[in-house]
């Protein structure tokens, strides 16, 4: 199984390869990895004790700062560097300066998990999530270094659970301690005679309640926002987006865009679904143009977290995608979300479901039903 595991990287990484043609993210993915060892061994400080945290994309890295920041704080004599395997997560944090060392994850064959680890030198490996690269994980394990899983959540459709999961199985034992959102993935993990397990909850509980004690202010947006009935659209996709313009003409009220990818090409295609006039971005608005204004399109990065105060609902993207980007920043500022049908890899979206504070829409037409109740 370690041999077609490897095929299937190698597979991965010509599929990479075709898309950086003609896909810009993958291109970026390709070329941040670019003389990625002699970076990292020019950056690195050989007298140092590195943790090691790594991260898939933004989503994991929110999941993961509670845990780093705590680190710094009682851990004063290590070092921190942290990687990603995405350039969503690289490039908006690779200036973070709450650690120590940020670069891309190479990705995950064997000669360079081991060239990797020998360069950085971990004390301690921390994966946040579901990031499971088994040939890092075994390079780790050869090291002795001790390795740990936070915020993990299992289901039973993974490869662990299956009759012919094995292999999968025997990777997982190269973990030392599995800390887990639930008692459901702790069940599963105990299914299969994995007991060094943890119920801990999910670190994007932590972060989010510092953001809403502290959250930025945005006196042009409150403005904005002032005397109406206001919907935010977070981390949208065009699939979200598609319904707006109808949700506009049918209530009264404004609208916040703040879209996942804000690429010129994107932000144009959202600006052409609305007349001219009624829509302005968040760069262009000032005090003095801002009122005459029905949609504020966010232009920018690193403060949605901090816009959900100004709305009275959330229509959070990535449902009628792959899955749901972060509610916990929306509704911990006690707003209602909405977001589109792929939710139930997210615990925290069923059980908002099953209480009352999030809906699950399929079209349009539950969308307006929706959002007008609310």
């Amino acid at each position: 199984m370690t041999f077609f595991y490897n095929i299937a990287i190698q597979l991965y990484l010509l599929l990479i390869r075709l898309a950086s043609l003609f896909n810009k993210k993958a291109a970026l993915w390709l070329s941040g990895r670019k003389n990625l060892f002699t970076d990292l061994s020019n950056r690195i400080d050989t007298k140092a004790k590195y943790i090691w945290i790594h991260c898939a994309s933004l989503g994991e890295f929110e999941q993961g700062r509670p845990v780093i920041e705590q680190i710094r704080k009682e851990l004063p004599g290590y070092k921190i560097a942290l990687s990603f395997f995405s350039p969503s997560g690289y490039e908006v944090r690779k200036n973070y300066n709450g650690v120590d060392l940020v670069t891309y994850l190479p990705i995950d064959t064997p000669g360079n998990a081991r060239k990797f680890i020998e360069i950085l030198n971990p004390q301690l490996a921390v994966f946040v999530k579901y990031e499971f690269w088994f040939n890092y994980l075994k390079a780790l394990h050869n090291k002795d270094v001790a390795v740990l899983i936070i915020s993990a959540i299992f289901r039973k459709e993974q490869h662990f659970f299956k009759t012919y999961g094995g292999w999968f199985r025997n990777q997982l034992r190269n973990i030392h301690r599995i800390f887990v959102q639930n008692q459901t993935s702790a069940g599963l993990l105990h299914s299969i005679g994995i007991e060094n397990v943890t119920i801990s909850g999910d670190t994007r509980f932590d972060r989010v309640a510092d953001i809403a004690l502290q959250p930025k202010k945005f006196p042009v947006v409150e403005k904005f926002a002032e005397g109406s009935k206001v919907l935010l659209a977070g981390s949208s996709w065009p699939a979200d987006e598609r319904f707006l313009p109808s949700l506009l003409k049918q209530q009264e009220l404004k609208l916040i865009i703040a879209p996942h990818e804000i690429h010129e090409e994107h932000l144009k295609s959202i600006e052409t679904m609305f007349p001219e006039g009624q829509i302005i971005r968040f760069s262009k608005a000032t005090d003095h143009n801002i009122g005459s204004a029905e949609v504020l399109l966010i232009d920018g990065i690193g403060f949605l977290s901090s816009l959900y105060q100004y709305c009275d609902i959330a229509h959070i993207g990535g449902g009628f995608g792959k899955g749901i980007h972060n509610i916990l920043e929306a509704v911990t500022f006690g707003k209602p979300v909405v977001f589109g049908p792929n939710y139930r890899k997210f615990n925290e979206a069923v059980e908002l479901i099953q209480n009352g504070g999030a809906f699950t829409i399929k079209d349009e037409k539950e969308f307006l039903t929706i959002t007008g109740k609310l």
